[in-house]
């Protein structure tokens, strides 16, 4: 997840501002989406105050939501977009159908001052339409993927992903796979320690990255004791042990291949990838409460050396464990752990 993006940073003594755009068509779970991560109250955090400010905008004052299932009224203007530190831009189904002009318009001017901007699912045709991805990496859901190449050939789209993190532009695959976004947005803005509660929360997945595949043959196993479940949070407390496939594979009673068919068809990933993205939030959630020393925190989260902790947590975070404690191991860590 790169960091130092040119994002406009928010000013002191006000939180982060989000502003989502609603266009006609809207998918109403996106804005779902957005607005539970990022404007509900989170007191069981104990922080001073809200993480985010958001503010829903349209182009009318009443937006007609995707397949006319409700309308909405009173909604604020574009001109919304014009304190946002981050534009989310949802989906619509109407892809072949191009934006209206002044929300093309909002999503340049937003990009063009240095805010961070950020689609969910076929939001990213709105980011080609505005001209924001030509030549840069995007994703967007696999049913559009072929339509998005025809309209956008000049995108380097990469259809199997969750989501793509280029600093300043973030695109998420599909409607589940903008919560993905949202709480890796909520990692690079505040840390592991509070994207994990805000997960918990949720009772969502707290990390799943970016380039785990968008389609999953079999989400729900047809073999109730082919879940992962169980195996998932034995090795999640075990973390520190020289853990391996092998391990896994013993501890599930199947073959290594066999393990590794579960993990793709049920994660979209590798066992080994799972491992070490748990073991490196880990590391990040150990390093926000205040461990100092490196050959701990590897310890701990079973990395091994403080060698392989800076190389994997700058591959993860593009920050180096000083960097990433400069950013969230103060104020943040001291509020969750008193």
């Amino acid at each position: 997840m790169p960091q130092g993006s040119s994002q406009c940073s928010p000013s002191a003594g006000r939180p982060h501002r989000v502003a989502v755009i609603v266009d006609e068509g809207t998918n109403p779970f996106e804005v779902g989406v957005a607005t539970e991560l990022f404007g509900l109250p989170r007191p069981e955090l104990g922080l001073p105050g809200p993480l985010y400010e958001v503010t829903l905008c349209a182009p009318t004052p009443e937006v007609r939501m995707n397949h006319g299932f409700f309308r909405m009224a009173g909604v604020p203007g574009l001109d919304a977009v014009d304190d946002a530190d981050t534009l989310v831009v949802p989906g619509r189904p109407d892809n072949v159908v191009p934006r209206v002009a002044p929300v093309l318009d909002a999503i340049r001017r937003t990009h063009a001052r240095g805010a961070r901007v950020v689609s969910f699912c076929t939001g990213t045709f709105a980011l080609a339409e505005a001209g924001l991805l030509d030549g840069r990496r995007a994703t967007t859901h696999w049913m559009w993927a072929e339509s998005f190449r025809t309209l956008h050939p000049q995108v380097l789209l990469e259809p199997d992903v969750l989501f793509v993190d280029e600093g300043d532009i973030l695109t998420a695959a599909g409607s589940a796979a903008a919560l993905d976004l949202g709480l890796h947005l909520i990692r690079r803005d505040h840390g592991a320690e509070i994207a994990n509660l805000v997960s918990r929360r949720l009772v969502f997945a707290a990390h799943r990255d970016g380039g785990q595949r968008q389609f999953v043959e079999r989400p729900v196993p047809d073999v109730r004791d082919e879940s992962l479940g169980p195996l998932l949070a034995w090795a999640q407390e075990r973390l520190a042990e020289p853990l391996t496939v092998a391990d896994l594979a013993a501890r599930a009673a199947v073959s290594p291949a066999t393990l590794h068919r579960r993990f793709r068809a049920q994660l979209g990933t590798t066992p080994l990838a799972w491992l070490t993205g748990e073991r490196v939030a880990l590391a990040c959630r150990l390093i926000e409460r205040g461990e100092e020393r490196l050959d701990v925190v590897a310890a701990r989260s079973g990395l091994g050396t403080a060698a392989n902790l800076r190389a994997r947590l700058r591959r993860e975070t593009g920050l180096s464990p000083s960097a990433y404690r400069r950013r969230f191991g103060t104020a943040a860590g001291e509020a969750l752990v008193s």
